[in-house]
């Protein structure tokens, strides 16, 4: 009899001691035949059960070779990273036209209702006004800018209906109810309720020639109690580019807002312009050509998409319900067997993660490719759920290549340095980030009032994460306002500290976890793998044929290369 080869390790074959053969006929004969029985039973069990957990942890191509079982995963697989690609592709040159639509006209209609607007914004805010006059120039070219729209804009726009149903502009106007104040005595008098005052002017009263509403109460402004004045009015457009990527074009309404604010009262009115750009079904298209044909061939080929999503996700729902079948087996019998139960890394080895991140890819690729076909269809408008679902399942289908690499000890190192590491990574970052965030507050609450970059927690921890990475540290030492020696010392020490402490310390123990990481998996990958109970039961002798023969050349050089059985421990790893 040969010996079997396991792991890389001889093992002598299975003997079983000879004993004397009762006579026929015997009580004992009957017994013995029946324990023989039984063992022989428990002998072809465990070998079923033995063989169907190596199949299972085998490449595709092993599985070809050992049943001639066509990895039909496999190839819808690579089928679905070319659709999905191909179909990202696609919706992403369609939302840029949307994207840069959107941002043109919030441009244009800056420079069209702000009287001055240079085309560079001041902070985060459009222009300011430091005269009365100046305010009042700037609400009535506003005003009179939106009654000459026609005439003097270049885009396809037109009035559109506000919260009322009517078509004009809204001016409102938000004051302190009472107040009297003497700088020079150092004396105030306010009462902080605020009154809300709204004016509608039509199409009809912009008309009129002298204007009328110049000359009303409402435009007398009292500053010394003025908080805020907002224009607010509604346009429509077409978007007419999409024609010429043979798409059907969309219309848009835009929500328009220019903000007076003068709620600091420091002398200085902030302006501020908003425009909420909204996706509408337009009522009456009529497109010659062959932008409605291919229009057709889109959502064909968005509905092919989902057919082959739906056929991914059924089989590897299905290998994942097989798997946990497999795994109630040999849970079952190494209770009844060894009597203990298998440790947690041995029961996760069946639950393989990339098939649960193509299932959750697919998901997501279903819906995503649903919304893209209503979009297409005009009967929705929400491009950037429709992104968000078809980006994020984009990326999971290529992160899911690395599946296959992972059959291949050369590109196996990856995926195994990163298993090893994650632990401690995570609960490293765990610690830093307690430090991260201490000093992001601490940045906030100091820094805020003198340095752009500190205003907000979320700029500060922006800020500090590019310092950690090396961008742009000159300009955060030196654009710190020197106004308070004491706040500027304090920010040298400040960022020298942070720098000096993540830059020379965190970091570096963040790359040697990783380091130490990958030299573990380079040492087992040379000495052997620690072997588990499930590995140890799989290089036990068997007393039934290999599966596997040698493959044919054309196999080997296309579908992957041939590992030999000492590499086994390798796919119970990955």
């Amino acid at each position: 009899m040969e010996s079997f080869e396991g792991g890389g390790v001889a093992r002598q074959p299975c003997r079983f001691p000879q004993a004397r053969i009762p006579e026929r006929g015997s009580g004992v004969f009957r017994l013995t035949a029946r324990n023989a029985m039984a063992h022989h039973d428990s002998e072809m069990k465990e070998e079923s059960l033995r063989e169907d957990l190596k199949f299972y942890f085998m490449s595709p191509c092993e599985k070809y070779q050992a049943r001639r079982q066509i990895p039909w995963k496999l190839g819808l697989q690579i089928l679905k990273i070319v659709m999905v690609t191909t179909q990202l592709v696609r919706f992403g040159l369609s939302n840029q036209l949307v994207v840069a639509f959107k941002e043109d006209n919030t441009v244009a209609f800056k420079h069209l209702f702000l009287k001055g607007y240079s085309g560079t914004d001041e902070d985060d805010y459009s222009c300011s006004v430091y005269t009365q006059e100046d305010v009042y120039e700037s609400i009535f070219f506003a005003i009179n800018q939106y009654y000459h729209l026609k005439d003097i804009a270049l885009g396809t726009l037109g009035y559109g209906e506000n919260e009322d149903n009517r078509i004009g502009l809204k001016v409102c106007k938000q004051c302190y109810k009472k107040e009297s104040m003497f700088p020079s005595n150092e004396t105030l008098n306010i009462d902080n309720d605020i009154e809300l005052d709204c004016v509608h002017l039509d199409l009809q009263a912009l008309s009129k020639d002298p204007p009328d509403w110049k000359n009303s109460s409402f435009f007398r402004l009292e500053f010394y109690r003025l908080l805020q004045v907002e224009i607010s009015f509604h346009l429509k457009g077409i978007d007419l580019q999409t024609i010429h990527s043979r798409e059907l074009p969309d219309c848009y309404v835009f929500q328009n807002t220019v903000i007076f604010d003068n709620k600091a009262h420091s002398g200085k009115i902030k302006i501020y312009f908003d425009s909420d750009a909204r996706i509408e079904e337009c009522k009456d298209l009529n497109i010659f050509g062959s932008t409605q044909k291919n229009a057709q061939y889109v959502l064909a080929f968005d509905a092919f998409v989902i057919v082959i999503c739906l056929a991914s996700l059924i089989l590897c729902t299905r290998s994942i319900f097989l798997a946990l079948r497999l795994q109630k087996r040999f849970l079952n019998f190494f209770l009844e067997k060894y009597k203990r139960r298998v440790c947690d890394a041995d029961q996760w080895e069946f639950i393989n993660g990339w098939y649960v991140l193509v299932i959750i890819s697919d998901l997501m690729t279903i819906v995503g490719s649903i919304l893209k076909m209503e979009i297409k269809a005009k009967n929705l408008t929400n491009y950037d759920l429709c992104s968000i679902l078809l980006g994020t399942s984009t990326l999971f289908v290529w992160v899911g290549v690395i599946r296959y690499l992972g059959y291949f000890q050369a590109y196996n190192v990856l995926i195994l340095t990163m298993q090893a590491s994650l632990p401690k990574v995570l609960r490293f970052c765990a610690c830093a980030g307690m430090i991260y965030l201490g000093y992001t507050f601490c940045g906030w609450i100091v820094l805020g009032p003198y340095h752009d970059k500190f205003e907000n927690l979320n700029t500060v921890a922006e800020c500090l994460f590019s310092l950690v990475n090396g961008d742009d540290m000159f300009a955060t030492f030196a654009q710190i306002q020197q106004k308070s020696i004491l706040v500027w010392l304090f920010s040298r020490l400040y960022l020298y500290s942070f720098i000096s402490l993540f830059i020379y310390m965190i970091l570096s123990l963040f790359i040697a976890l990783i380091t130490d990481s990958y030299d573990t998996i380079k040492k087992f990958q040379k000495n052997g793998f620690p072997e588990t109970d499930l590995q140890e039961f799989l290089k036990e002798c068997s007393s039934k044929e290999e599966y596997q023969k040698e493959s044919s050349a054309f196999l080997s050089c296309i579908c992957c290369r041939k590992r030999k059985r000492s590499d086994d421990h390798l796919i119970l790893t990955n």
